[in-house]
C-alpha cells in the first residue's frame, strides 16, 4: 500500500477571531499547490483515493490535482494520527491514498510508521512523504519511497 502524506501549502496567518478552518492559501502557497500537484499527477495512480481536511487551506491545496477528493472531518487540525490510520485504511488499503492534512499529525505518522516513534518530525508547508507498505520475506516492512518539497519543483 502506498501513503501519501501531503502537508497544506502556505496559508495565511489566523487573525484574531477567525476559524482556523477557514485559512485561506497565501498566493505563494497556490503555487505550491499547483507545483506539487503536478509533480504528483505524473506519478499517482488513477485509483488513488484522495482525502482532505475540511480546512480550507487544504481543501484548496488539493484543487490543483484536478482529482475527486472526500473531505473527512476526522482529520481536521489536531487529529491524532491515530485518526488519518483509520480514514486511510493503513496498511490494508487496495488502492494508494493521499492524505491533505496538518502539522503536527503528518508528522507525527511518519514517525510512528516508519521508526516506530512518537516524535514531532517535520513535514514542510507543501511537501509530500510518500510511505509504502510491503510484505518481504514474510516481514511487513514501510519504507520511504519519496520526499518531495514545492519549492524544490
Amino acid at each position: 500500500m502506498d501513503l501519501i502524506l501531503w502537508r497544506h501549502a502556505e496559508a495565511e496567518i489566523a487573525v484574531p477571531g477567525q476559524d482556523d478552518l477557514q485559512r485561506a492559501l497565501t498566493p505563494k502557497g497556490e503555487r505550491q499547490a499547483r507545483r506539487m500537484a503536478a509533480w504528483l499527477n505524473h506519478r499517482l495512480a488513477a485509483t488513488t483515493r484522495v482525502l482532505v481536511s475540511p480546512a480550507l487551506r487544504c481543501r484548496q491545496t488539493v484543487e490543483a490535482l484536478g482529482r475527486e477528493v472526500r473531505i473527512v472531518p476526522s482529520i481536521a487540525p489536531d487529529a491524532p494520527f491515530s485518526a488519518l490510520v483509520e480514514a486511510s485504511r493503513w496498511p490494508r488499503s487496495a488502492e494508494p491514498v493521499l492524505l491533505c492534512g496538518h502539522q503536527p499529525t503528518l508528522g507525527q505518522l511518519a514517525a510512528h510508521l516508519l521508526a516506530g516513534v512518537e516524535q514531532d518530525w517535520a513535514v514542510k508547508k507543501g511537501a509530500v512523504w510518500w510511505l509504502r507498505w510491503r510484505q518481504r520475506d514474510g516481514q511487513p516492512e514501510v519504507t520511504l519511497h519519496a520526499v518531495q518539497g514545492p519549492d524544490a519543483l
